[in-house]
Formats: C-alpha cells, structure tokens, sequence
C-alpha cells in the first residue's frame, strides 16, 4: 500500500544538528507545514535546553530527544522522568547499559505521568551507532562478532527489557524485525538520498531502500539542513516514500 504525504513525512525525522536555537529556527521555519518529526539532538539540546523542545511541542511537531541516556539505574531514571515532563514523543537510552537501567528508565516515565495528562513517550534503545564498523566493534569497543550479531543481541535485551524499539542501521531493520516483532520500532540514521555525501556514516541506505526494508522512522540530517533549499529536498524526499513500490 502507497503512502500518503502525510504517512511519508511522519517517518522522516529531521536532525536540528545546530549549534544554537536560532539557526535551528531558520531551518524550522522553511520547513512550516511538512507533518515531520523534529530531532532534538546532545549539541542543540545543551545549547537551546529544555524551553526549546517545549515551544516545538507548543508548534504542534512530533519530538524526538535524542540525549543517549548512559547511566547509573537510578540517574536514569531521573533523567527519564524529567525529559517525560517536556512532553516529548520519542527519547532514547543506550541498550548498553543493561537491563536495569533501560527498567528504570520506564520507570522514571511512569512517575513523571502520575496526574500529569501527558501523553507516554515511546523509549527506544542505541544498539550499535551507525559509524560503528566491524573493526571498530571488534578491536576497538572489544565486542566479538559481526556488528549485525551485535545489533540483534541488544535488540532482545531491549525487548526484553520492556521497551518500544531501538535505534539501528535500515540494514538491520529485517533481522530486528524478525527477531522480535514487526510493532517492535525502528529508528534509522544512515539514510542519504542518492547522490548524497555519505560522511562520517558507514552504513546507509537511501529512503526508498530503507522503507522497502520495513523501518518506522528514518533520521535525516545533513541531506536536507545542509541543502541549498532545504523544503525542496525534504518534499524530494517524501516524493521517493510515497512513489516506492
């Protein structure tokens, strides 16, 4: 079945990798209108804080925060309950830190919503980062295996640990999938439309690959903030979702 633009641009995540909210601004209000979500990453967030994602939320976008919780059980679980309180849609931990500390962090979701009438966040976890490569897994971060064999591992801990997906490359999204559900999300950097530069990623798919793979969301940087007219490439990109067979 065909998307609608709609449907199309809700997958599409645009990264705000600024420096500042007012650069941010700029590229938000080119984009006014387009159903998209709004990724708040570390370098915006500690620049523009918690008042920037609150006024997207009073915009009406979708927010994604995109902080990679690492911590300590119990500092998660703060962590986890004050970004719930911005009304955020989507935030993330690392599946690395365990069990524990991804159970915490619902918790902390579940204190933050007692009598607030806040909508429940959707968790996710980090696997492997998409500039992660098999040397780098192997000799480097100490993890034996292929990089997919990793992504797996980390993908059922998290399912086991209760959450509502993770954050891997479109080419794990099969394998996830099969291996703990099809309502088990994902979320995919590494997405760059054809002729795009590929930068510091090592595995990537374009938008229409990626669907074909079976992703829920698909996280979208430089290809569209680095665009000469960003809205054109943005719109060129919900084009490719909605003609994708």
């Amino acid at each position: 079945m065909k998307l609608t633009i709609e449907q199309a641009a809700a997958k599409i995540m645009v990264a705000l990798d600024y420096p500042d909210a007012a650069a941010a601004e700029r590229l938000i209000a080119g984009l006014q209108g387009i159903p998209c979500y709004m990724k708040v990453g570390m370098q915006l967030f500690y620049a523009a804080g918690p008042s920037f994602v609150e006024s997207l939320k009073k915009r009406g976008y979708y927010v994604f925060l995109d902080v990679k919780m690492h911590d300590i059980p119990n500092t998660v679980k703060g962590g986890a309950n004050s970004v719930t309180r911005l009304g955020v849609d989507m935030f993330n931990v690392h599946a690395a830190g365990g069990t524990a500390m991804m159970e915490a962090a619902l918790e902390g979701v579940d204190t933050a919503l007692t009598g607030s009438g806040l909508s429940k966040p959707a968790v996710i976890a980090v696997t492997q980062l998409t500039s992660t490569n098999r040397q780098t897994l192997n000799e480097q971060i100490g993890i034996a295996g292929t990089v997919e064999e990793a992504v797996l591992r980390y993908a059922q801990l998290t399912k086991a640990a209760g959450l509502d997906g993770v954050v891997a490359s479109p080419s794990e999204v099969e394998a996830i999938k099969a291996a703990c559900g099809s309502a088990f999300r994902t979320v995919t950097p590494g997405i760059r439309p054809k002729g795009a530069d590929v930068n510091d990623q090592s595995r990537i798919m374009t938008p229409g690959e990626a669907l074909k793979q079976g992703t829920d969301y698909m996280v979208i940087g430089r290809p569209i903030t680095a665009a000469a007219n960003p809205r054109a490439a943005l719109e060129s990109i919900i084009e490719e979702l909605i003609s994708h067979e």
